[in-house]
């Protein structure tokens, strides 16, 4: 048995180890990932399930189809991406992320054969070790069914090395263009890649992005299912409720009314499991699923010190048109919603510079519920951060009408938020970047699953 302090110190480093290959960056290609796997006698060719791309929505259909499989008793391998708190968040398996003994040893493997991959390729990046890490763990595991989210784009990520049978496309926007091209046609093409010959193929995409999966898809002839817009039925607190074309009305336990699109690609990719004979979903288990799904950071609501605070990760203009859609829903039902007026919003704001802070800015200010709000910019972790002052100017030249304060470091922020809710009555939302909410979280939560051992004091 492995001693606490032993434990500790192996996890550590391998986190350390890991993240120290970020120094390479994003290197899209499939030839290092596709050697690694090579080395590690390919354990991805035992594995079944989707590979799911797309440019909002991946995390969403992944927390709502696996909480349906969950239900329906089949043993699931999930890639939740970034992880909010622990690194370990990266790799579950029903619903529960990787314990930090096995993470530390996969870590050993993959960095043991990427010296031999070196030599010829180049040396594996941060996101292509841990693609060979997930495929081995979750073959190790016999998963059932994996579902793998799409790190950058889809034709050229590192999770492109593996065809599990189904692709899903959730929708396409503009979003890291430097890397994937600067108008939709372009994009879409870079994600439709993922759909290849033999698969069933499902999404939700419209418009031109649309056309261009249809040309692919005819292309390798793969079965394309393309998604309707389902109905909604209604909203509160906790959720949704829509009309989906299997089911029925159905509760959705996410927030957002954008969460409607996610649930019917969900329920599609469940389809098309049963098409493909990978996995039968019943009726009762989706119900079911759905019901109880939860994804952490996403229009996510906790109680502190009395206050509510949604959490929600917006880190691009098509994510903050749904958090301001879904902050405007939602306002009746949070604190100080009932009163006439409603009490204000206070917003935590933080981005990376490589965003497009003021097309997020402008989506957010669209908001009637952040009419009159306090908010307060700050700077997220991490060497891409925008300054606080930079994320302040980017509100004062939006001509909104909000008070705006620049808070450095995200304590501080968090901090500060708390006290003006306290004065004012109405909610605090952090968002604009996912490491911003895992800042959040990590201090206002304390979930023993993800507490990581600690390294023993030198």
């Amino acid at each position: 048995m492995t001693r606490p302090a032993a434990a500790g110190e192996a996890y550590q480093s391998a986190v350390r180890a890991l993240s120290a290959r970020g120094r390479f960056g994003i290197r899209l290609g499939l030839g290092r990932t596709r050697a690694l796997l090579r080395e590690l006698g390919d354990p991805q060719r035992s594995l079944r399930g989707a590979l799911v791309g797309g440019t909002n929505g991946k995390g969403s259909v992944l927390a709502l189809a696996g909480s349906a499989l969950r239900a329906a008793g089949v043993r699931v391998g999930t890639t939740p991406k970034p992880h909010l708190v622990s690194y370990r968040e990266r790799l579950e398996i029903d619903g529960r992320p990787i314990d930090p003994v096995t993470f530390a040893r996969l870590v050993d493997d993959v960095l043991g054969v990427a010296e031999r991959v070196e030599r010829r390729h180049g040396p594996p990046t941060e996101f292509e070790l841990l693609t060979a890490m997930l495929f081995r763990w979750f073959a190790e595991e016999r998963v059932e069914v994996a579902l793998v989210e799409v790190g950058l784009g889809g034709r050229l990520d590192a999770t492109h090395a593996w065809d599990g049978g189904v692709a899903a496309i959730t929708n396409v926007a503009l979003d890291h263009m430097a890397w994937l091209g600067d108008s939709i046609p372009a994009i879409a093409r870079e994600k439709a890649a993922i759909i290849d010959r033999g698969d069933r193929a499902v999404t939700g995409a419209t418009g031109e992005a649309l056309e261009v999966i249809r040309r692919r898809a005819r292309r390798v002839g793969a079965p394309l299912t393309e998604v309707a817009k389902p109905s909604l039925l209604g909203w509160d607190r906790d959720g949704i409720d829509v009309q989906l074309p299997s089911l029925g009305p159905a509760r959705i336990s996410l927030r957002g009314r954008h969460q409607a699109d996610n649930a019917a690609v969900a329920d599609a990719v469940l389809d098309a499991f049963e098409a493909a004979r990978i996995a039968t979903v019943p009726a009762h288990a989706r119900r079911r699923g759905y019901g109880s799904a939860t994804w952490p950071g996403r229009l996510e609501l906790l109680r502190v010190e009395g206050r509510d605070v949604l959490l929600d990760g917006a880190h691009n203009p098509a994510g903050a048109v749904a958090l301001a859609s879904a902050l405007d829903d939602l306002r009746p039902y949070l604190a100080g919603g009932g009163e006439a007026p409603p009490a204000p919003v206070t917003l935590v704001h933080g981005s990376m510079v490589d965003k497009d802070v003021a097309g997020i800015v402008a989506a957010l200010g669209a908001a009637t519920a952040l009419r009159d709000a306090t908010v307060i910019a700050t700077q997220v972790p991490g060497e891409r951060a925008l300054d606080a002052d930079e994320v302040a100017a980017r509100w004062r030249g939006a001509g909104s009408e909000v008070t705006v304060e620049a808070v450095p470091g995200a304590d501080g922020a968090l901090d500060r938020a708390l006290a003006v809710a306290g004065r004012v009555g109405g909610p605090v939302v952090v968002a604009g970047s996912l490491y911003l909410v895992g800042e959040a979280r990590r201090r206002w939560l304390d979930d023993p699953v993800l507490r990581d051992p600690e390294e023993p004091a030198a």
